[in-house]
């Protein structure tokens, strides 16, 4: 017989607050023509984005994650030293270690939490709040910050005609804390690992150690490109609205509800043509708000649910308590979706 003592969490977990962070400079198709050959009318209708984000010197991906997270535990009505881990989704944090979940941690004044950084790309806000509602209900912890940041102007090649239009930076924030009811639904999660190079990084960061660089990619000046994302677009679009219609249709089991229980629809922001097409395969009914925040944010990978969910609220868009359906997709392949209650 076990002589460990039972866990003492919570029944159930929820989401209670939101807080996002766009940077301040926007940024217009017309600025990514300048080093591809395209148009504004060619990328609005391959990907629906008109304007994207993109962040100054100043706005780290720390930096981001503190104005974010800071609303999002005034939203949740807690004070920070409750918060008692930091979950951080990130590809565009730069230093291997120490995680930068500890820093943001400190500088929103959470104390001493549990901290890390996890990297599982678009789908990464659902995985980070898929461990948050099991350590709340596991009673390591009663509320947890989960956090989806990047800068991905970091890493795009402003060359590459299929991909320079498509990212954007800033950070999205949850505060998750206990319920006594079901406000998170299971998570129907997983990864297709024989496609894994079909969403990539160019070259890896030691080609830049001691190795021979002849093989590196140049821009059109002749200098080394800095590591950048890489995609084959139509096996990734493909992927995207055939399978994953299925794994949200597998969420929506999963929480035991139909497409007309939903009041609002938050995919990750890859693509507008992807999201009107999971929107037609789902048969989602008119009454259900389907964010579209793709447009004026371009794909900002782990944190583009979060800020969708943030501006719909702001905009009255969707309201508190409203039931939805999020799903994040990416880089791995991996994915990962849940039906939520609305902060």
């Amino acid at each position: 017989m076990s002589k460990i003592k039972p866990s003492k969490g919570a029944p159930y977990a929820r989401i209670l607050g939101v807080g996002g962070y766009r940077p301040t400079r926007v940024v217009p198709n017309e600025v990514i023509l300048e080093k591809i050959d395209s148009s504004d009318e060619w990328i609005r209708s391959r990907s629906g984005i008109a304007t994207r984000h993109w962040a100054s010197p100043e706005e780290t991906v720390a930096a981001m994650s503190v104005e974010a997270s800071g609303k999002a535990i005034a939203d949740a009505g807690i004070r920070p030293e409750q918060i008692g881990a930091v979950v951080v989704s990130t590809v565009s944090h730069f230093h291997q270690t120490p995680a930068i979940a500890t820093e943001i941690a400190d500088r929103v004044g959470a104390g001493k939490p549990a901290a890390f950084d996890i990297s599982a790309g678009c789908a990464g806000f659902g995985y980070g709040l898929t461990l948050a509602k099991g350590m709340i209900v596991e009673g390591s912890a009663e509320y947890v910050l989960v956090i989806g940041v990047e800068r991905l102007s970091d890493l795009t090649d402003l060359e590459d005609r299929a991909t320079a239009f498509l990212f954007g930076d800033g950070a999205g924030a949850v505060v998750v804390g206990p319920s006594d009811e079901p406000h998170i639904g299971p998570t129907v999660w997983g990864s297709e690992g024989d496609k894994a190079t079909t969403i990539k990084q160019t070259v890896p960061w030691d080609a830049f150690h001691g190795g021979d660089v002849s093989n590196l990619p140049l821009d059109s000046q002749g200098e080394i490109k800095f590591p950048a994302i890489t995609q084959e677009g139509q096996a990734v679009f493909r992927w995207a609205v055939f399978e994953m219609a299925k794994v949200a249709q597998q969420a929506l089991d999963a929480a035991g509800i139909t497409a007309d229980d939903l009041d609002v629809f938050i995919p990750h922001q890859a693509n507008m043509r992807i999201i009107d097409s999971m929107v037609k395969t789902l048969k989602l009914p008119e009454h259900v708000t389907v964010a579209r925040d793709v447009e004026t944010t371009g794909n900002t990978s782990a944190a583009s649910i979060p800020l969708a969910m943030e501006r719909l609220l702001a905009t009255g868009k969707a309201k508190s308590g409203d039931t939805a359906l999020v799903i994040g997709f990416g880089a791995g392949l991996v994915y990962a979706a849940t039906v939520v209650t609305l902060p």
